[in-house]
């Protein structure tokens, strides 16, 4: 038997996350066991951006609920993460959990190539701003197998279900989990490295035609080109000096770069100590008042 992890991003209990995961979990087609984590239950707390989890026994100092997450993430057999959209983003806690994303390199091996799909979901219809996007990111950065994200619509308890998109996005997500996706809608312009479909417009910078844009994927960060050829946008990327996830040995590679940071800082600290001494004294911190 399988396990599905299912991530839910809500406080609500009975919400349209927990209810959406479950029904995506109904309709896997195999022999599958669910198991929950409520991110926002747990104690996961701020990075303390140490770099510890990268050496040695790679486990991160903090003594939080951040290893039953990673256990979890490692045994199952696929994951699942649900958000539901605060102020046009993605509840938190997702980010909390991803900020503490170095100690993901420790499980490369074992999270790489993993199914994964996400959904985000919004009381208005439009109004998910970059609640997508957080799911994305989310999906890439835990060095999983993307295979696919939805955006659906529902305000109260249950709302989710009540209309043919959601259960529409439910079935293309447990599809996806098993089978992987269906080829992606051609007439969504999406990065041809990554899949993303959120991009940044930067300026012109020496391009002539009238009909190219530069931009930047804002899953993988690559840049390139977004042009009408007459009857669809065609977007065109390059794989930067430093990607992050595009294949397991750019991940290795990140992973290695990171820890070679050490030795970089250690080379150069006195150097950098110079620099920051100068605004030790600038500026009066704001702390709340003690009982």
């Amino acid at each position: 038997m399988k396990t599905l992890l299912g991530l839910v991003a809500s406080p609500r209990k009975f919400g349209n996350c927990e209810i959406f995961v479950k029904e995506v979990y109904r309709r896997l087609e195999g022999s599958w066991h669910l198991r929950l984590i409520r991110l926002p239950e747990l104690d996961i707390r701020p990075c303390l951006a140490c770099y510890q989890c990268l050496f040695g026994s790679m486990k991160c100092v903090q003594k939080d609920d951040l290893a039953c997450v990673l256990k979890e993430m490692v045994q199952a057999d696929g994951i699942l993460v649900a958000v539901p959209t605060y102020f046009l983003g993605a509840n938190a806690s997702l980010k909390r959990l991803l900020d503490r994303g170095l100690s993901f390199y420790a499980h490369l091996e074992n999270l790489w190539g993993k199914p994964a799909v996400g959904v985000a979901i919004a009381g208005v219809k439009g109004l998910e701003g970059y609640s997508k996007l957080m799911v994305d990111s989310f999906l890439k950065l835990i060095l999983a197998d993307h295979r696919g994200s939805e955006v659906v619509y529902g305000a109260l308890p249950g709302e989710v279900l009540l209309n043919d998109d959601g259960p529409a996005a439910a079935r293309r997500l447990a599809k996806a989990l098993e089978h992987r996706a269906a080829s992606p809608d051609p007439h969504v312009p999406r990065c041809p490295l990554c899949g993303g479909d959120t991009f940044r417009f930067l300026a012109h910078q020496g391009i002539n035609p009238s009909n190219v844009r530069r931009l930047r994927c804002m899953t993988c960060s690559s840049e390139g080109t977004l042009q009408w050829n007459g009857t669809s946008f065609v977007v065109d990327t390059v794989r930067g000096e430093h990607p992050l996830f595009l294949t397991r040995e750019d991940a290795v590679a990140h992973r290695q770069w990171l820890q070679s940071m050490k030795d970089l800082f250690l080379e150069r600290r006195e150097e950098l100590k110079g620099v920051t001494r100068a605004y030790k004294d600038v500026g009066t911190w704001v702390r709340p008042p003690q009982d």
